[in-house]
């Protein structure tokens, strides 16, 4: 099934306090940074839209930076499609301001020096585009690096396809491909069947690491703000928000 028909995306969707009461996720296996991203190699993040990458591995980045590796942002889209008919968001505007929140996200997580490169795919048309995002993450890539992207069963259709993309550039490369679930916590329950648990990690936050998150996520003014000329609620309200900055991330080895 695809991710209209098997993972719905609606509603409030799951509530945090269901994750946090149950034992699967205390249970699943840490994973240190230090690990997960060697000395030497470099981390590659594959956003499908500016601020995926810090709200699926922002605290995982803030890590990364103290041990002093090097990162690189692949922005897949602008996220010009998150206001649609918005008079105070129109695409100008998004076009312009999503890829500086994202310049002030890395600042506030300490990694100034993170390359951004932008691929100009059109927001809501990744899955029409998937042979060109696997080309052009191909291209960025270095045998040996270590990538992000957002689950291939992620239930939403721009994550899949971003997804399947670099599962396809990293194997042509010779890269790691680890997947990271974001909106997976919307749509699924504690031990879900259709969730990947046998390969998921937990990398643990400590409490400064957090706050960096935090602050990161709160650079994305565009998302967290009510739309005043629809009347729209905020892209990211808080019950997403207390779903995604919990003290740890988890991710698809």
């Amino acid at each position: 099934m695809d991710a209209v028909t098997s993972r719905h995306i609606f509603g409030e969707g799951t509530p945090a306090r269901d994750w946090a009461s149950w034992s699967g996720l205390e249970s699943l296996p840490w994973l240190d940074p230090d690990v997960l991203v060697p000395e030497g190699r470099r981390a590659v993040i594959v956003a499908p839209h500016p601020d995926d990458e810090v709200l699926g591995t922002g605290g995982l980045l803030a890590h990364l930076g103290r041990l002093g590796r090097e990162a690189r942002i692949l922005a897949v889209t602008d996220g010009t499609a998150s206001h649609p008919g918005s008079a105070s968001w129109p695409v100008e505007r998004l076009a312009a301001t999503r890829p500086r929140e994202t310049r002030e996200a890395l600042h506030r997580l300490g990694m100034d020096l993170t390359g951004v490169d932008r691929l100009g795919v059109p927001d809501g048309a990744i899955a029409a585009n998937e042979q060109r995002v696997a080309t052009l993450v191909a291209e960025a890539l270095e045998p040996g690096d270590v990538v992000f992207a957002t689950w291939r069963l992620d239930g939403h259709p721009d994550h899949e396809a971003v997804g399947r993309a670099t599962a396809w550039a990293c194997a042509a490369r010779e890269a790691r491909f680890v997947e990271v679930p974001i909106w997976t916590w919307h749509w699924a329950a504690p031990g879900d069947a259709r969730v990947p648990w046998s390969r998921a990690r937990r990398i643990p936050l400590d409490e400064s690491t957090l706050a960096l998150k935090r602050r990161a996520t709160a650079a994305y003014v565009s998302q967290l703000e009510t739309d005043l000329s629809t009347g729209a609620a905020p892209i990211l309200p808080a019950h997403v928000l207390e779903r995604l900055l919990r003290p740890f991330e988890v991710v698809f080895t």
